[in-house]
């Protein structure tokens, strides 16, 4: 039915069912992360794994696909801090996984499509919890990362001033 002039857009949470844009994120996190049952387990496997068992552009092809999750939740009004959030999870995804072998264990389990997909759906039932808790997480991460930088510049400075005070003294 077109819509009339002036009219305004249907809302993405209307109850005529998920918006095009959460219906083909559904889509991509089931064939990346968990398209196929594993026989004799509760475990799912998805394409991504086996992207990362081809050298060089196997990690890389479902990290692409996988940003078209991070465009529906800007799309969605995702906030700095959900965004940043969401793109963490693909990031940590794509290093780990160029890790042979270990990489596409990690990718077995970590499975950041599926992630992404949680947080687009509750940032589309509960917009400003989502938005207020991804805030803490990346927050928490912030705060954890300059720790670890400044504990690491301390150590090196203390390391290097016993060196030197054992060499000149």
């Amino acid at each position: 039915m077109p819509r009339r002039p002036g009219s305004q857009p249907p809302e993405p949470s209307e109850s005529r069912g998920p918006p095009a844009a959460l219906a083909r994120a559904r889509r991509i996190s089931l064939v990346l992360d968990d398209l196929v049952r594993i026989p004799g387990t509760r475990r799912r496997i998805g394409l991504d794994p086996l992207f990362g068992l081809v050298p060089g552009l196997g990690d890389w092809v479902p990290l692409l696909i996988s940003l078209d999750l991070i465009v529906a939740a800007a799309r969605f009004g995702a906030g700095p801090a959900l965004l940043l959030r969401m793109l963490a999870h693909l990031v940590v995804d794509a290093l780990l996984g160029m890790i042979p072998l270990l990489g596409d264990l990690f990718d077995f389990g970590w499975k950041a499509n599926r992630r992404n997909l949680a947080l687009l759906e509750r940032l589309i039932s509960d917009p400003e919890g989502t938005r207020r808790e991804s805030r803490w997480v990346v927050g928490g991460v912030v705060a954890g990362a300059f720790a670890v930088v400044f504990a690491g510049v301390w150590a090196s400075w203390w390391i290097l001033t016993s060196i030197l005070g054992v060499l000149t003294g």
